[in-house]
């Protein structure tokens, strides 16, 4: 494919935005992925593509969370593990699977989720820590490797859905969930990203370029969600989910 100066000032910009909002509350997909499609490129190139410019901007994202000590260890590797486990299930299921079905599940649980978070008025757990140990580490596993399997089967939103299990379910503090979630996302986008290489289906100059400005995006969110904390990212969850609900209400 060709590339033209139009396709990098159209992407880049977005992508950069993309970051943002990704590393404050996970969602960034909702932004990129159509930026990369509206420069032309094919679903298929557009997907892998976005998923090398938005692997390196989560690691970035995740090494300031690491850096900042915003990471349970315990429960991150189990959650790395289940994650990468999953979003190879859900690639694979994504060739055997009518996605209309998982549309029809999510057009019930996205309205329920935007719920739980706008009545929940601080995503802070008010009793942090004060789930078992075991059961988190079950929680962990569990529900991360099915968000891992939605990542790689369908994908965008995953990082709102693993923020909301790690503080709402596990009653983890916000910021360790915030950096357990990246460490987490972070793993299913290389396990589906090793996929896309493979096959031929990423845009390298363009990603290479993108990569850059989702770096920058990462950065700056997740310096200002570790400052503003609860409330703005809230906001920012909110916004995702309603964006994910036009995406799957439209099918676009």
């Amino acid at each position: 494919m060709t590339l033209q100066l139009t396709d990098f000032l159209i992407v880049c910009p977005l992508v950069f935005l993309s970051g943002f909002v990704d590393a404050i509350g996970g969602g960034g997909g909702l932004i990129s992925l159509p930026a990369y499609l509206l420069a032309g490129l094919p679903p298929h190139l557009a997907i892998g593509t976005n998923k090398f410019s938005s692997s390196c901007g989560t690691l970035i994202s995740t090494v300031r969370y690491c850096k900042n000590k915003c990471v349970d260890w315990g429960l991150a590797i189990p959650g790395v593990i289940a994650s990468f486990l999953g979003a190879q299930i859900g690639a694979r299921l994504s060739m055997a699977v009518d996605e209309s079905i998982l549309r029809m599940l999510l057009l019930i649980v996205l309205p329920l989720v935007a719920l739980y978070v706008l009545f929940r008025k601080d995503l802070e757990p008010k009793d942090p820590n004060s789930v078992p140990r075991r059961r988190q580490i079950v929680i962990v596993s569990l529900l991360t490797l099915v968000i891992g399997m939605y990542d790689g089967f369908y994908g965008p939103g995953t990082g709102t859905f693993l923020l909301l299990v790690y503080t709402g379910l596990c009653r983890m503090p916000l910021m360790k969930s915030a950096g357990n979630m990246k460490l987490a996302n972070l793993a299913s986008n290389i396990s589906s990203l090793v996929v896309f290489l493979l096959g031929g289906q990423v845009l390298i100059p363009l990603g290479a370029a993108a990569a850059v400005f989702s770096i920058a995006g990462h950065w700056v969110g997740a310096g200002l969600a570790m400052k503003n904390g609860s409330r703005f990212v809230r906001i920012v969850i909110l916004c995702v989910l309603v964006l994910l609900f036009i995406k799957v209400l439209t099918g676009q």
